[in-house]
């Protein structure tokens, strides 16, 4: 598997100055000495105009992003984990304002991918000083995600994980939790993909991922960029416990494309029927069943504040 952190120096774009700073939190994460830190950390950098926002759940930051927007914000600031980095990179797509990451979540897979450290001090430098990328988004249902969206037995798995398990075992609380579904039936699959027909028959889960490392800290898509203007497609017709039992544990050590179960490929828009409705997932965060999937790739739809490239 190729490493999680990216550097691709013809995807950046010039570093600019913030002028009015906008803080997005969610106040049930921490990182570092917390809110309170970041705000004396923010004021001793010299931040003129800073717009102050918290949220007690991600679905709640939207309104504030957009708030921040209206208020003339030049760069905002995201505290929280994929599920807030999620909510807030739908409201900022397709705006020339970049996105500073804090990774204070559980998992911060985004930030893990692009470099950024869970150290409160760095990951505010690299938000004020860092190089602006624009990055690439993915778009399923009409909501973008930044890290991966699945449906089938992903959905089911992101549904049901209990946070405790999670923040306690990480990458093992998601194969833990996935082989209590392994009772999850494959359904009749159908997927184009660009327009041309590329999978038809039983399966249990399709992914879509725009960087290499997914939900469990797993590294599933060996060459996922999340600059190249496409999706990491994968389709699962593991249907068992140890089917899944295989699947799993060997996506967990880095071997994915060795699975007799998975069939893998590249594309931009993909169109997914299933014969039932699964749950589908947006970056951790699980949302309703559907029957169709229309999945693409959104290229360079957010700029997003990364560390200089590595010499």
């Amino acid at each position: 598997m190729s490493t999680s952190t990216v550097d691709r120096p013809s995807a950046d774009v010039p570093t600019a100055a913030a002028g009015v700073v906008a803080v997005v939190a969610h106040r049930k994460k921490v990182l570092g000495g917390g809110l309170d830190e970041l705000r004396t950390t923010l004021v001793s950098a010299g931040v003129g105009k800073l717009l102050w926002y918290e949220v007690p759940k991600s679905r709640k930051a939207p309104k504030k992003v957009r708030k921040a927007l209206d208020k003339g914000a030049e760069l905002i600031l995201v505290w929280g984990g994929d599920g807030m980095v999620q909510r807030c990179a739908d409201k900022l797509a397709g705006s020339a304002v970049p996105m500073g990451i804090l990774p204070a979540g559980t998992a911060n897979l985004f930030a893990s991918n692009l470099g950024i450290p869970a150290d409160l001090p760095e990951a505010v430098r690299i938000a004020l000083h860092g190089r602006r990328r624009k990055l690439d988004l993915g778009r399923l249902n009409g909501e973008h995600f930044a890290v991966m969206a699945g449906a089938g037995f992903d959905g089911d798995l992101i549904r049901d994980a209990d946070r405790k398990l999670k923040g306690r075992l990480g990458r093992v609380a998601y194969v833990w939790t996935g082989l209590r579904h392994v009772r999850g039936e494959c359904v009749r699959t159908r997927i184009r993909v660009d327009g041309a027909d590329w999978f038809d028959g039983e399966a249990s889960c399709v992914l879509f991922g725009n960087v290499g490392t997914i939900t469990g800290g797993i590294p599933a898509f060996d060459d996922a960029r999340p600059d190249d203007g496409a999706l990491e497609i994968g389709v699962s017709t593991a249907s068992g416990a140890v089917d899944w039992a295989r699947t799993l544990g060997r996506m967990a050590g880095g071997r994915s494309e060795d699975s007799p179960f998975l069939r893998m490929t590249r594309g931009r828009k993909v169109r997914v029927r299933f014969a039932a409705p699964k749950t589908y997932e947006l970056d951790g965060g699980a949302r309703s069943t559907a029957k169709r999937l229309k999945v693409k790739v959104v290229p360079g739809a957010l700029t997003v504040c990364c560390p200089d490239p590595t010499h």
